[in-house]
């Protein structure tokens, strides 16, 4: 269940710190009954960002398939990457 919180309670910074590293999940701030922002760790946020970076990937990917396009060998490119970086 998402945890809403007024506007107000922002003003105890320690607290809600500590609630966004707690939960993991986003924090939705209220501001008069209505939705205003949403705020979570750092953790949090580039956890979602990989997570939708790898959503994005994956509807790319499906759309090379449909149209045919040439697509690499999963281990050969884990592979290609592993000797680029190789020594960095």
């Amino acid at each position: 269940m998402p945890d809403i919180r007024p506007i107000k309670d922002l003003r105890n910074t320690t607290e809600i710190s500590e609630l966004c590293h707690q939960s993991k999940e986003p924090i939705f701030i209220t501001k008069n009954g209505y939705g205003d922002m949403v705020i979570m760790s750092m953790e949090t946020y580039e956890k979602s960002m990989a997570q939708t970076e790898l959503y994005q990937k994956l509807a790319e990917a499906e759309v090379q398939i449909k149209n045919g396009d040439k697509l690499l060998d999963g281990e050969e490119a884990f592979r290609d990457l592993k000797e680029k970086h190789r020594g960095i």
